[in-house]
């Protein structure tokens, strides 16, 4: 049981941790049924308890026993009639088993709205998960929305972030609903269809531009050469305000990096690719997490990414930069605040400068 002089301390830790309770996937899947918070007896006290788990605790990936997410908040509210302990992650190492009379469930809610509940904007690692190798090699590249949710990035278990959020998270936006739906989803992130066909075409043409004079062009003889590309094709003038849109885009966005140190002086991004491989890896956790693939078949999928991202990039650095640029032309319309910009940046530094970030410990090749 926690001491009384560091209730307060663990029900804060608790109150910004993201805890799960195990649920029959048969129930999970029941139209209209939200299933009771069940009792069971502690194995170091006997005493009945209704069990939750963190993150780090979970048990291997299992076809029909799911996890959904709760909190204190939610537990509070949710509690059984005749119930007086809370379990946590009973019978591993960080057991902790709390009174959850009337005066301590206020607590607990009084201890969410503290915190605010789970924290984004985190560099989240799952000390037993994978660190080096082709698979975290892999899981990496979805770091940067694993650092946007504050989810930890090298997991391939039993939940991402719960499983009725795994399922409507695939089903908005990507409109995934079952297996076939999720395959063909992965495919087209695979084969880069997503990013956007202007943007990339855009910066094609830059690129073969580049190779062309040995040196990265000028804004006018890219957008000059821009100009020749969209004759030849006899594109439409809404699709040449497009590309041109596009172009400027890039233009102001890659100015943005270089001045606050992310792009070096004569550096550029060639390809947006990255933005699909990252939203893949996440697209593959949550398939996983919502019992549209097995461990397997997602760990071959994030195999695959893997291989496609070695090819497109030389590094961390022009990965995530390449996602970080993606990132905030496409939501630019969306962001007169900057905050998809700034957070963007943000999420660039921490796992290009954090000392503990996979891109500072995994080999990129």
């Amino acid at each position: 049981m926690a001491a009384v002089g560091n209730r307060d301390a663990m029900l804060d830790t608790l109150a910004g941790s993201r805890l799960f309770a195990l649920v029959a996937r048969l129930h999970a899947d029941t139209p209209g049924f939200n299933p009771p918070l069940a009792a069971q007896p502690d194995p170091a006290s006997g005493r009945m308890c209704v069990t939750v788990l963190t993150s780090g605790t979970l048990p291997p990936w299992h076809p029909d026993w799911v996890f959904e997410a709760t909190g204190l908040d939610d537990l509070a509210r949710r509690w059984p009639d005749g119930v007086r302990w809370l379990g946590i992650n009973p019978g591993t190492p960080y057991a902790v088993t709390l009174e959850a009379g009337p005066g301590r469930r206020r607590a607990w809610l009084k201890a969410h709205e503290r915190s605010g509940g789970p924290q984004a904007g985190l560099l989240l690692t799952h000390r037993a998960g994978p660190l080096h190798g082709p698979v975290a090699h892999g899981l990496a590249l979805g770091a940067h929305l694993a650092v946007h949710n504050g989810l930890v990035w090298n997991d391939l278990g039993a939940a991402y972030e719960g499983y009725a959020t795994d399922r409507a998270r695939l089903r908005n936006p990507w409109g995934v609903l079952d297996r076939a739906a999720y395959r063909e989803t992965l495919e087209a992130l695979l084969a880069t269809r997503l990013v956007g066909r202007t943007y990339e075409s855009v910066l094609r043409i830059r690129r073969a531009l580049a190779g062309r004079l040995g040196r990265t062009p000028t804004v006018p003889e890219w957008s000059a050469a821009l100009t020749d590309a969209l004759t030849r094709r006899r594109s439409t003038p809404s699709e040449a305000a497009e590309a041109h849109e596009a172009l400027r885009l890039a233009v102001t966005y890659e100015d943005r990096f270089r001045t606050d140190g992310a792009l070096g002086t004569g550096e550029r991004v060639d390809t947006l690719a990255a933005f699909d491989y990252g939203r893949a890896v996440n697209v593959v956790r949550l398939a996983l997490g919502a019992r549209l693939c097995d461990p397997r078949e997602a760990e071959q999928a994030v195999l695959r990414i893997g291989a496609l991202a070695g090819q497109a990039y030389g590094s961390w650095a022009q990965f995530s930069l390449g996602y970080s640029l993606a990132r905030v032309m496409h939501f630019d319309a969306d962001d007169s605040s900057g905050v998809e910009y700034e957070q963007s940046l943000a999420q660039h530094r921490v796992l290009t400068q954090d000392p503990n970030s996979p891109y500072r410990n995994i080999a990129w090749s």
